[in-house]
């Protein structure tokens, strides 16, 4: 999980530098909203940027994990001075979730056949079918969606609910 929040900081400092030409003076919202704080510090030879990513919720956002939060914080340039802050909300998709979903197990017993004096003898087989989803697998996407039709949207959204009750026993 921490490095995860480092993974997570790393990614919202990048996002942040490639914003600073578009980065008005806007002011920094006085009440933070609640949340877990991480603390992003970047600084490059052009400037810095000092703030904190407010995590409010996990969500699932087009099969992904996604990060939901207010980045904060301020922008200075090489010489130390401030050109502007940040105050916005963002979504941020964190992991790509591939999976394998089981779409047919069929276990066969031995089975003895006598065809008119032709006897054939089957051991036991065993059929396992699974569906991989992910990026690029269109069929395995399509079958884990039908598979998990029922389960609350399957794997994924379980782990977004124990990532926001994990959330809320930390903020």
């Amino acid at each position: 999980m921490k490095s995860r929040v480092v993974s997570l900081g790393l990614i919202l400092a990048l996002i942040s530098l490639t914003m600073l030409p578009s980065i008005g003076r806007a002011a920094v919202p006085v009440g933070a909203p609640a949340g877990l704080q991480i603390p992003i510090n970047f600084t490059s030879a052009d400037g810095a940027f000092a703030g904190v990513f407010t995590l409010s919720q996990f969500v699932a956002r087009n099969g992904q994990l996604a990060a939901v939060g207010t980045l904060t914080g301020t922008v200075t340039n090489a010489t130390g001075q401030t050109v502007g802050a940040v105050a916005r909300n963002m979504t941020l998709s964190l992991i790509n979730i591939s999976a394998t979903c089981d779409v047919l197990h069929l276990e066969l017993g031995p089975l003895d056949l006598n065809l008119l004096g032709l006897v054939v003898h089957l051991d036991k087989i065993v059929l396992d079918i699974d569906a991989q989803s992910g990026p690029g697998n269109l069929l395995g996407n399509l079958l884990c969606a039908v598979t998990n039709l029922l389960n609350s949207g399957g794997p994924l959204s379980q782990l977004v609910n124990l990532l926001n009750q994990i959330l809320g026993i930390l903020g």
